[in-house]
């Protein structure tokens, strides 16, 4: 058996819902900016006789979910308490679902390690976020811990695959799928600090199962899978056995620590919630219509712009960068916009963490069309679009591409332009001339390479490469 079937994955995503209130009682969720402990009450304080009272929206975002992840919608489910004891929980329980949850069995297609495939889904439920603990350091050690209870009661929703991954990357894609899945619905905000966070459970074929808890990141999830990964192998290489564990991914040092002996779930000790009535929502789901999901809209791409199936999965896996682009396609070449979107603003906008949001839509435009018109080069294309997006970074008020490439005379025109250059490096370069004129068409193309090298990339070979070739062609009878 290959060591690629080996690993088993499977993850559990907490997401908070984009709902304006709590889950059981009316605080706002809104706190990003408020102080600590501003926005509770009774009910997410957990004081005694506060009862609580179902938030009918987060029902609503969880079977939108339901839906769009292919999921049954059993006749009733029902809420429970989960008990266990943590400064961040003020009930000394929190308020989840169980044996009956919200929905079951569905999947969601991602592209896999092997090609497609579907990842089934066991279960979705809804819960209630405990609140969040702030860690003051001391000299070399935590000197106390203070706790805010805004984040208490916040709606999540708990997605729990089967294990049906096979390596890190897949894990990744699928949270990317499903981050992007959940934004298209409208129900989940990705912006939102702490808005996701994964339990995953890994384990080598034979082994026993360790859970990694509370990781906060995509790239977190494949950076502690691969590090979990590596370490139980070596411990199997080593005759070792691998301890059944819940462990800590520890972000800034990319290592996993181990925390407690894995809980069962008798540990939790869980029974009906009973202040709160089993919910009976089957019929709701027949009437939800769901948006055009990053699957549909892929297809769409692909057969109204004539955008390949690569560049079409890149524009549709963001919610933000689909709109950007079709917003893009209706101004410029689509073929060339799909390219210039994928493949060369996505890699500027991600090496200086800047959201697609921030992008002038009618700049880039220009730029593209520059392109497309031929007007400047691929190189000098690239150039003005990093100082486009230096210029947002720093605040400013970007003037056009068009007006920039005047600006700094980047525009085409060899003739003109180079002609300075293209003498000089003709003069530095006898040798090549020599091997050109004796038949080596090699020499022709180092001289090109020059040229380019000299002008920073601003002439377009295929302009210059004539330009040279007439100038150093012996005439006829010479």
């Amino acid at each position: 058996m290959s060591e690629h079937t080996d690993v088993i994955i499977g993850l559990e995503i907490h997401c908070q819902l984009n709902t304006e209130t709590k889950l059981f009682c009316g605080c706002s969720t809104d706190y990003k900016t408020d102080g600590p402990n501003t926005h509770v009450c009774p009910v997410c304080l957990g004081l005694p006789g506060a009862l609580p009272m179902i938030n009918r929206k987060a029902v609503e975002y969880g079977l939108c979910v339901a839906k769009a992840l292919n999921l049954e919608v059993p006749e009733e489910s029902e809420f429970a308490r989960k008990n266990y004891f943590y400064p961040d929980l003020p009930k000394g329980y929190q308020i989840t679902m169980y044996d009956r949850p919200l929905a079951v069995w569905g999947y969601l297609e991602i592209e896999g390690d092997e090609g497609e495939k579907k990842i089934r889904i066991t279960r979705i439920h809804l819960e209630e976020d405990p609140g969040r603990l702030v860690h003051k350091a001391g000299a070399g050690h935590v000197a106390y811990t203070l706790v805010d209870y805004n984040r208490s009661g916040i709606p999540l929703i708990e997605i729990v695959t089967e294990p049906d991954l096979r390596s890190p990357k897949e894990a990744r894609r699928f949270l990317n799928k499903l981050r992007a899945t959940l934004e298209y619905l409208g129900v989940y905000d990705g912006e939102r600090e702490g808005g996701l966070r994964v339990d995953a459970n890994i384990s080598i074929r034979g082994s026993e199962r360790v859970e990694v808890k509370n990781i906060s990141s995509y790239k977190g999830v494949e950076k502690a899978l691969t590090f979990e990964i590596t370490r139980q192998k070596n411990l199997i290489r080593r005759g070792l056995r691998v301890e059944r564990e819940t462990r800590h991914f520890q972000e800034g040092r990319g290592i996993t620590t181990s925390a407690r002996s894995k809980e069962t779930e008798n540990d939790y000790r869980y029974f009906p919630e009973p202040d709160l009535r089993p919910l009976r929502v089957k019929d709701w789901v027949e009437a939800i219509a769901l948006p055009e999901l990053p699957d549909a809209r892929r297809d769409r791409f692909m057969a109204t712009y004539g955008i390949s199936l690569n560049h079409a999965r890149t524009l549709t896996g963001d919610l933000r960068l689909a709109e950007f682009y079709e917003a893009l396609a209706a101004k410029a070449d689509p073929a060339l916009a799909a390219t210039w979107t994928a493949d060369t603003l996505l890699g500027e906008l991600n090496y200086r963490d800047m959201p697609v949001t921030t992008v002038p839509l009618d700049h880039f435009a220009d730029l593209v069309g520059l392109v497309g018109r031929g007007e400047v080069t691929d190189r000098v294309a690239v150039d003005v679009l990093r100082a486009l997006l230096d210029a947002v970074i720093a605040g400013e008020t970007p003037v056009t591409p068009s007006a920039y490439v005047k600006q700094h005379n980047l525009g085409k025109g060899a003739a003109d332009a180079f002609a300075a250059v293209i003498d000089e490096v003709i003069a530095e370069n006898p040798q090549a001339v020599a091997d050109y004129r004796e038949g080596k068409g090699a020499a022709l193309n180092f001289l090109v390479g020059q040229v380019m090298k000299k002008t920073r990339g601003k002439a377009d070979p295929k302009e210059i490469t004539p330009l040279i070739a007439a100038r150093i062609t012996p005439e006829e009878g010479a």
